[in-house]
């Protein structure tokens, strides 16, 4: 155990809530901060305890704080901080009343300075204003991609990783907090190198304490807005960090064959350690059998709604891997081998489709001619140590002539049109819902995307009538070419 200097301070706090089912626009600010913005004081939090886990190859935190309105008038408005170069990196984000969590999530802001700053804000809309002297418990959640790195970054091929994290042990608030502490769940007992911060809680002892996996650095009293302890831990974790830096997803609504065909198409990177020496397909084989711990990645599996047909794969350099597939009733299973293992800072790149019966995702309103569609926004592979998303895309192409297109989604959207869609036989083309996400893990998935949208009796005739009028022209074609006199000098 030694103790770690000179660490970057780490502020993670937010993204925004749960995205309105009328957006149509990208995620912008909504209100312009000066560089010399500072939250005005008028909260304090009582008692703060902030949850971080570790046993996936993304952190995942949970803030539970009791906030107290200490102005004068009832304030709706909790700033939350974070560090600049942060941003990009957080996602989910989630505000939600700790004691009534059945109530909806609360809306969240972004703000920006007009000037570049190191620290910046969110903007958190309590849903009724806090009187003076009430308070409010509430738990923020979030987590961080691409935030685990290994240490060292180069390794044997069949070497034990360890991954470096760094924090603050101070929960970053733009207010004074009365009393916190901050507890780290690691996914090994077995954590080298890990900050130590003597005579700092307040019970004059060292930090941190430790109970089995988990390390509590605190309680602290008295700390005021916007100060940081910065600590860091390396750790055992001889896994795989898979990080998509794309996922392109399309969804296609047939009313007319009553199916939902889904293709998805996925650019994956590894961030674990690299290589030292060059891959050995020998002292790979050699451990095929025992199954040592290994920061490859060897197979991929797809788990998918049951009555799944119809699956197909494809890298980009053609079908080259292994792939199984399960159908079932309650559950099917597509399981991909690559013909490598995928090391660290290694990419592959693929393709996967499959079929469904609509009538497990579609339901007509009972008047009018309105259709709900519930889809999962994410699905993907599932892995034990995790998988994030730097960016998803989704296409969801509804059948032609659909109306009055509306949806909510499970994970903020930073981007929302109605494009059209044009395949064959099409007379107008298909509309199609695009959304862009930022920052997915994969706790997200089978989180539904639900769209609502009109289709009038009168649209589901337009394809039969193309048709037909495609083949009758074909016929009137055949008929009049083969009306024409052809002979040399004409008819006599």
């Amino acid at each position: 155990m030694r103790l770690l200097h000179s660490l970057p301070t780490i502020f993670a706090l937010t993204l925004p809530s749960l995205a309105d089912s009328n957006a149509s626009k990208p995620l912008s600010s909504k209100q312009i901060l000066s560089s010399t913005f500072k939250p005005p004081q008028v909260f304090e939090n009582v008692n703060l305890v902030r949850n971080v886990n570790l046993e996936k190859g993304y952190p995942r935190e949970m803030i539970n704080v009791v906030i107290k309105n200490v102005d004068s008038t009832a304030q709706s408005k909790y700033y939350l901080p974070f560090e600049a170069d942060l941003i990009a990196r957080v996602g989910g984000l989630e505000v939600r009343d700790k004691k009534n969590t059945g109530k909806d999530a609360f809306k969240v802001e972004v703000t920006e300075f007009d000037t570049e700053s190191s620290t910046e804000f969110y903007l958190v809309h309590l849903p009724e204003p806090l009187a003076p002297g009430a308070e409010l418990t509430i738990g923020i959640t979030f987590a961080v991609t691409a935030a685990l790195n290994p240490l060292p970054d180069t390794i044997d091929q069949m070497a034990q990783q360890t991954v470096q994290y760094i924090t603050s042990a101070y929960s970053p608030s733009a207010y004074k907090t009365l009393k916190q502490k901050t507890k780290i769940k690691f996914g090994t007992i077995s954590i080298p190198d890990y900050t130590v911060i003597p005579n700092k809680n307040a019970d004059g002892s060292e930090d941190p304490t430790r109970q089995g996996s988990t390390f509590t650095y605190g309680p602290y009293d008295d700390i005021p807005a916007g100060a940081s302890q910065p600590i860091a831990a390396r750790y055992d974790y001889t896994k795989p960090l898979v990080h998509a830096t794309l996922l392109e997803r399309d969804i296609e609504v047939s009313h007319w064959g009553g199916n939902l065909a889904i293709e998805e198409r996925y650019w994956l990177t590894n961030r674990a350690a690299k290589l030292k020496n060059h891959f050995s397909r020998v002292q790979w084989q050699m451990t095929k059998y025992a199954n040592p711990p290994s920061t490859a990645l060897k197979t991929l599996q797809f788990p998918l709604k049951g009555g799944s047909v119809n699956p197909y794969f494809t890298d980009d350099i053609g079908n080259v891997s292994t792939s199984r597939f399960r159908p079932g009733k309650a559950q099917a299973l597509l399981e991909l081998t690559p013909r490598y293992p995928i090391f660290g800072d290694w990419k592959y790149s693929f393709k996967i489709g499959w079929d469904a019966d609509l009538k497990g995702f579609l339901r007509r309103v009972s008047k009018g001619d309105g259709y709900v569609l519930k889809v999962p926004f994410l699905e993907g592979p599932k892995l034990a140590e995790g998988i994030e998303y730097e960016k998803v895309e989704v296409r969801v192409i509804l059948p032609e002539g659909a109306q009055n297109v509306k949806y909510t989604a499970p994970v903020p959207v930073i981007n929302s049109e109605i494009t059209t869609h044009r395949t064959f036989m099409d007379t107008v083309g298909r509309p199609t819902l695009q959304l862009s996400a930022i920052n997915v893990v994969d706790e997200w998935r089978d989180e539904d995307l639900i769209i609502t949208y009109d289709y009038p009796w009168t649209a589901s005739y337009r394809k039969p009538l193309t048709i037909a009028a495609a083949v009758g022209s074909l016929f009137v074609a055949i008929w009049v070419i083969g009306n024409i006199d052809t002979r040399i000098g004409g008819r006599k």
